[in-house]
């Protein structure tokens, strides 16, 4: 996100745009069997497509993804109830979340929306992402009321949506930064290259969506269909309509999502078309490299370039295979990681080397001091293998996710929820006086990106499929849902993890049933004992998921032991800056030690 627009900062001159106008238009096309007052209870139209409905879908809607071996449980659906995470998640609401939406509206992101409809005087401020932090704002809170009922985040929210939506022009377009006296930049092949408007409203749905998924309220989602279905399919795409190409990789997983709750293809085959790359628009290779788009996903044979993009861009096209099960996506996807996992990921699943670009380096560039790991790339990387386990079932992409989410993404944010990182370097020397942790950054993608993923967290730890049900992570915690042939389950949790590795499991079907509980080993442990009702089981292998196949009774009981202690990690030797040094892991955590 580092990248400056080269585009001159002059004052919009405010305007007055109609929210009845936009917010009704929208509502029309997208809800066309919505009648009545727009303030009536949006629940019951609420839903886009025959099934699931808005409450029941999870992280991502992959209940018809063809491609896709798991499907994602809702977020409501798991309670974290203790141990590692669950004070984490209550600072996020009580802490985090409350005071980032001071921040963005002392720091000008609401004024950005309001001067344009006369009730600021305040000169645009911010990059040209800034709406996007309003986006990611409102996704946190969306994941967060899918957990529970918080009124003042709800009422905030609602607020801030209002103010977004009234900006909203007729004809779809919405960004603060290309409205009024910047108009006549929108969309150009260069604005598109470095000016953020497809990866600002690829958060605007993502945040739209979440906000739904939470509330079943559909004015942002609204505003957000209107900007793809009137202003961007009619008039971008293949000849003869204008040249696109996606500057900052984000609007491909926005339109992926919205094609899985309305059915629309048009939504999917755009996301196809820019992940393939428009001939039309020249850039130089530096540029698509930088970028991680403008030339075809598919020819890609390595990491490189801009780490948030590259993982962006590889979650949506991850999203594409899904719903398309082209092979050359998949068989790009595996070359991408195995090159990332193999050479270019930090031990604490951070990604990103150089801070120059904030970008890949080559093979094996992975320095200490000089690392920069960006939040928001480890934040990308779980993103993605969270994308990938969903299409295989395999456990070493929940090995990264967890690798990730204790450490490359948990450092991000401070104990207190009030200071984050942006960059997460591997060592560090205070006397420079440097700060790492800040309450604000006017780049600030990464603080609402943590809080978005802490929201989101109780979406991670499990997974259906066909034949069972996946445990991926382990906490204190409840799950009430079912499996895919309708029986109700309900799965708790009792633990100490991550700091002892037994965690034991009952298993409460709805009534008898032949189901597989698919037991996930970490990668990190030496071994593993599984127990089934105080018998053992055999077959458990690090690293993989143990599947349990019998007819479950209410009240069946898992046993998991692991031992967790102290090992010793040695970089690969090709890593020139670890020669003659080691890293010290328990369980999932990477553990840093202080000089004196």
């Amino acid at each position: 996100m580092s990248e400056k627009a080269t585009i001159s900062r002059r004052q919009f001159v405010a305007s007055a745009i109609s929210v009845a106008a936009a917010s009704s238009l929208a509502t029309r096309r997208a809800f066309a069997e919505v009648t009545g007052d727009e303030k009536a209870t949006p629940q019951a139209a609420a839903i886009l497509t025959d099934g699931p409905g808005w409450k029941d879908q999870g992280i991502e809607n992959l209940a018809k993804s063809p491609h896709a071996k798991l499907r994602d449980v809702p977020v409501r659906a798991v309670t974290i109830t203790g141990g590692f995470w669950a004070q984490r998640r209550e600072i996020n609401v009580t802490r985090s979340i409350p005071t980032m939406r001071d921040l963005l509206e002392a720091n000008g992101r609401m004024n950005n929306f309001l001067r344009l409809t006369g009730k600021s005087t305040a000169a645009q401020s911010g990059p040209v992402y800034s709406d996007s932090d309003v986006y990611k704002w409102t996704e946190a809170v969306g994941f967060v009321l899918q957990s529970g009922d918080h009124p003042e985040l709800r009422a905030s929210a609602d607020k801030i949506i209002y103010e977004v939506v009234a900006v909203q022009e007729p004809n779809g377009y919405l960004n603060t930064y290309y409205q009024d006296d910047r108009k006549s930049l929108r969309m150009l092949p260069q604005t598109q290259t470095t000016g953020h408007e497809l990866y600002n409203i690829g958060h605007m749905l993502q945040g739209a969506i979440a906000f739904y998924r939470a509330t079943g309220d559909h004015r942002l989602l609204d505003a957000g269909i209107g900007f793809v279905n009137d202003f961007l399919i009619p008039n971008y795409g293949p000849a003869p309509k204008k040249p696109i190409v996606s500057g900052h990789p984000e609007i491909e997983m926005g339109l992926i999502e919205l094609y899985r709750i309305t059915g629309d293809k048009g939504q999917l085959d755009l996301a196809g078309y820019i992940l393939g790359g428009d001939k039309r628009i020249e850039l130089p290779e530096r540029r698509t490299i930088y970028m991680f788009s403008g030339t075809p996903f598919t020819a890609r044979i390595k990491m490189e370039g801009h780490a948030v993009r590259a993982m962006y861009a590889c979650c949506g096209a991850t999203d594409y295979y899904m719903e398309t099960g082209d092979a050359t996506y998949l068989q790009t996807l595996n070359t991408l990681w195995n090159d990332m996992t193999n050479t270019k990921m930090y031990v604490t699943g951070g990604v990103g080397s150089r801070s120059d670009g904030e970008a890949f380096g080559d093979a094996y560039e992975l320095p200490n001091f000089r690392a920069y790991g960006e939040s928001c790339a480890a934040i990308g990387s779980m993103m993605w293998n969270w994308r990938m386990l969903a299409i295989t079932g395999e456990a070493k992409f929940t090995d990264v996710i967890e690798r990730a989410l204790y450490n490359g993404i948990n450092s991000g944010m401070s104990l207190d929820g009030t200071l984050y990182c942006y960059r997460n370097p591997l060592a560090f020397d205070p006397s420079t006086g440097d700060k790492i942790r800040n309450t604000w950054y006017d780049t600030t993608c990464c603080p609402p990106n943590l809080e978005r993923t802490f929201g989101s967290l109780p979406g991670y730890f499990y997974s259906t499929s066909a034949d069972g049900i996946y445990v991926h992570l382990y906490d204190n915690s409840e799950l009430n849902w079912r499996l895919e042939n309708g029986v109700g389950l309900e799965v708790t949790q009792k633990t100490n993890y991550p700091w002892d590795g037994n965690v034991e499991i009952t298993v409460t079907p709805a009534e008898t049933s032949d189901f597989t509980f698919y037991l996930r080993v970490p990668g990190w442990a030496d071994h593993a004992d599984v127990k089934v009702n105080a018998r053992a089981v055999s077959g458990a292998k690090p690293g993989e998921y143990l599947p349990i196949q019998r007819r479950w009774s209410p009240g069946d009981v898992i046993e998991l032991a692991i031992e967790v202690v102290p090992q010793v990690i040695e970089a690969n030797p090709r890593v020139a800056d670890d020669t003659g040094r080691i890293a010290i892991q328990r369980g999932p955590l990477i553990y840093c030690l202080a000089g004196c």
